[in-house]
């Protein structure tokens, strides 16, 4: 992977939509040639996919982000597995990552208010393999976004 590559990755992530043709302007190659080092990305793995990402909800009052840390009473590959396979089955954990340091998972929930979220801790998080602590907090605002007029 060089320069052009990385720049190429730049731009895709920053619009995945973003046509050939201004992506190959951006990183100065034609577009048959910025294509074929996409299509070669993307067989090397590199690129593995294109998603969409919608408005946020927490932005127009509706919906709660909850950072959540887990810590697991032992970190034995087998109860790592078991964890990571039931936290795939709640669609509401969307994302997780297995850490480094004093808590063993970090998760992003999403759900619509605190009041569902109070119900996911009870009967989802709480219930999950080999839990022994979970630490959750309330996101108040993405502070990338920016903010919209008249709202604090």
């Amino acid at each position: 992977m060089d320069d052009t590559d990385s720049a190429i990755l730049r731009i895709l992530r920053a619009d995945g939509r973003k046509p050939n043709s201004e992506v190959a302007q951006a990183v100065a190659l034609s577009p048959s040639a910025c294509l074929r080092r996409i299509r070669m990305l993307e067989e090397r793995g590199i690129i593995r996919g294109y998603t969409v990402v919608t408005g946020s909800d927490v932005e127009e009052g509706r919906g709660v982000d909850v950072v959540v840390q887990v810590t697991l009473d032992r970190q034995t590959e087998d109860y790592l597995s078991r964890f990571e396979n039931a936290v795939r089955q709640c669609p509401e954990i969307r994302e997780c990552f297995l850490m480094t340091g004093d808590v063993d998972y970090w998760l992003r929930v999403r759900t619509e208010s605190v009041a569902a979220y109070e119900v996911i801790h009870g009967e989802v998080l709480s219930r999950l393999p080999g839990v022994t602590r979970i630490n959750s907090s309330i996101a108040m605002r993405d502070a990338l976004r920016p903010r919209r007029r008249g709202r604090n």
